[in-house]
């Protein structure tokens, strides 16, 4: 044990260690079949207690040596690690192209693992956003050997979760990664810079236009992954195909998911504990107040983690198993178990009214209230302000107050809580709305509002519409749902619950041009006058599963 390992362990609270001798290869090779040579480090226990441990692999485009710490850890409790650098990243051959070599390189490591001496036919998988990828990768057609997965804050479908979710581009979040992961391999204090200097590189870069040339604004280079995302923009474009897990299920391994209520990953991977369950393979999940990148949400992992491996060898050290289901529930600030998700709910519907009221009594029929009405100009784009962002500095709850100061930003406020309302599970807001253009973004965000008026944002959703995504009426109004981030949020006494309604959230999601070009050359900025209806025919609302206290 050294004393950083002693101090993150700490820190982490991770449980007590089983050994203090610990034992490290490096730079051990594994040949790939093409026959480029990929690098990997391997931790372990140097006298473990009953013959050779089971082996938990990482594979990161991010670096060996920076997860040396996480390698120790599990170590010192009883595992071997091996942490392997991804193609063409950290002195491994060949090109680092984003996800596509992932599932034929997984699989040849998986074969390399097998025929170690030190390796006892046991083999776990960590890691979290990317370092999840590589493990969807080899998930579906794992061997046998494989007892189990460790996801946190990742998907099996990159696409809709960050690239395109609710079919806007997901701006932010790109040029965050681009600009960190080509300055990664630089020298420590080039490293450190860069990440000091990301949101000024990316604010410039997101307010580029066209917005083809965002990576050379933010990398000062064409980055091919960057333009591949901005190229293949259709939902139905194959490019894609070759880079989505989760299609069959029925033999993944066991998987334990970690995610945040405001991680961008959180309703893919919600999706994905769902549909684990549904094919009948053991899974658990857990959702903690943490955003992509949370020192603690990192911590909880790591403690995660090493409980599922145990409880998969019946280690002696295993804990009992919990509920498949634990949640941090915001606003009250305590931690809940449940045997599912969505956890069994009164799924109550607010209506939103005139004045910027909201309120579960729905429009009566002599209600005549006319649309509330507002433009959204993409020249002066609505700012996201807070959210499940990449980018540290703009995520997680913010105060809303300077965004729905905004004449493009409509808010529907609910009365004074009586009493405390906690509400726990998926969200969909339903909206009856005219816009000037076919091409538009609609964004919605529920925000919990302190009694001194605070608003600070819990979930959002939006929608990217094209022509003939949705059916209008004669007089042009069209009914529009949209799917929010689930999350867990108690409303106390004496607070409000508020819902935005806009058309944009920049940079986090990119701005409609409203012109119908293509994403990555548009130049045309047109304006969106947008109407939201309320009234007895066009009841807008939200819907609120409401659980027992």
């Amino acid at each position: 044990m050294t004393l950083l390992s002693q101090l993150v362990g700490t820190l982490a609270k991770m449980p007590p260690a089983r050994t203090h001798d610990v034992g490290v290869e490096r730079d051990l090779t594994q040949k790939m079949p093409d026959g480029a040579t990929l690098l990997a480090d391997r931790w372990y226990p140097r006298n473990p207690a009953r013959g050779a441990p089971p082996v938990v692999l990482l594979r990161s485009p991010y670096g060996r040596r920076q997860l040396s710490i996480l390698g120790r850890l599990y170590a010192e409790r009883g595992y071997q690690v091996v942490i392997q650098s991804c193609r063409g990243t950290f002195g491994s051959d060949g090109d680092f192209v984003p996800f596509r070599h992932e599932g034929v390189d997984g699989r040849a490591t998986l074969e390399w693992v097998a025929a170690q001496p030190w390796f006892d036919g046991r083999l776990f998988t960590f890691g979290p956003s990317y370092l999840g990828l590589t493990q969807w990768a080899i998930a579906e057609d794992a061997p046998d050997f494989v007892k189990g997965m460790a996801l946190t804050v990742t998907s099996s479908n990159f696409r809709h979760a960050i690239v395109y979710p609710g079919g806007s581009f997901g701006l932010e979040s790109l040029l965050c990664w681009i600009h960190q992961t080509a300055h990664q391999e630089e020298r420590w204090w080039r490293v450190l810079g860069a990440q000091v200097a990301t949101a000024k590189v990316v604010r410039a870069a997101a307010a580029i236009s066209p917005l083809e040339g965002g990576d050379r604004s933010a990398v000062g280079r064409r980055h091919d992954f960057f333009q591949d995302c901005l190229a293949h923009e259709a939902p139905d474009d194959t490019w894609w195909d070759l880079v989505t897990y989760g299609h069959d299920l029925s033999a993944v391994p066991p998987a334990t998911l970690v995610g945040g209520w405001y991680d961008l990953f959180l309703p893919a991977q919600v999706a994905d504990f769902e549909a684990l369950r549904a094919a009948g393979r053991p899974a658990r999940l857990t959702v903690g107040p943490w955003t992509h990148a949370s020192l603690p949400g990192m911590a909880a992992a790591m403690r995660d983690g090493l409980e599922w491996f145990d409880q998969q060898v019946a280690a002696p050290s295993a804990r009992r198993p919990r509920a498949a289901v634990r949640l941090f529930v915001m606003g009250s600030d305590q931690w809940r178990d449940f045997e599912e998700w969505p956890p069994p709910a009164d799924r109550q519907t607010w209506y939103l009214g005139g004045g910027g009221t909201l309120g579960p009594e729905a429009p009566g029929e002599a209600a005549g209230d006319a649309p509330d009405r507002y433009r959204y100009d993409p020249a002066d784009p609505t700012p996201s302000r807070g959210g499940p962002a990449l980018l540290a500095k703009n995520a997680g709850p913010r105060d809303q107050r300077p965004r729905e100061s905004r004449a493009d930003v409509l808010t529907y406020t609910s009365a004074v809580m009586a009493h405390d309302v906690t509400v726990v599970g998926p969200l969909t807001a339903t909206l009856y709305l005219r816009s000037s253009l076919e091409h538009t973004d609609f964004f919605v965000r529920l925000c919990d509002v302190s009694p001194k008026g605070k608003s600070t944002n819990v979930s959002d959703g939006i929608v990217r519409l094209t022509p003939g995504a949705v059916t209008a009426g004669e007089d042009g109004t069209f009914k529009l749902e949209i799917a929010m981030w689930p999350t867990a949020q108690t409303f106390k006494a004496g607070h409000r619950i508020r819902l935005q309604v806009s058309s944009g959230a920049h940079p986090l999601f990119a701005r409609n041009p409203g012109s119908g070009e293509r994403l990555g050359t548009a130049a045309t900025l047109r304006p969106a006058d947008q109407e939201v209806f309320h009234d007895a025919r066009r009841p807008s609302c939200l819907v609120l599963p409401v659980v027992a206290r």
